[in-house]
């Protein structure tokens, strides 16, 4: 219960807190926007079963993986894309942490 209710938060207030530290003149839409980027959970999808308390999801999913996230930090690299990013990595971030919960 303490991992989920950890994990979520980090979904939803740390990108909070990075928009209003990073982007402060446009917070909200970044914020909207990293929110949005918890759409790359598409992947889990395609994982039978769907959800397992007991599984890493980086390098497991598709668009977890190192190359995706590779792929990511190459996009902190063009301004139309950063936001988008640094969503990205934040939520590759919360899902490592969930790595460790596991070992």
């Amino acid at each position: 219960m303490l991992q989920q209710s950890i994990h979520y938060s980090l979904h939803l207030i740390f990108p909070g807190l990075i928009a209003w530290v990073f982007f402060r003149s446009r917070w909200k839409r970044a914020w909207l926007i990293m929110i949005g980027t918890m759409l790359v959970d598409v992947d889990h999808l395609l994982a039978d079963p769907i959800f397992s308390s007991n599984r890493c999801s980086i390098n497991f999913h598709p668009l977890h993986s190192y190359l995706a996230i590779a792929g990511y930090v190459v996009l902190l690299v063009f301004k139309k894309t950063r936001i988008i990013a640094v969503g990205l990595l934040l939520h590759m971030l919360t899902d490592a942490l969930d790595c460790l919960w596991i070992k």
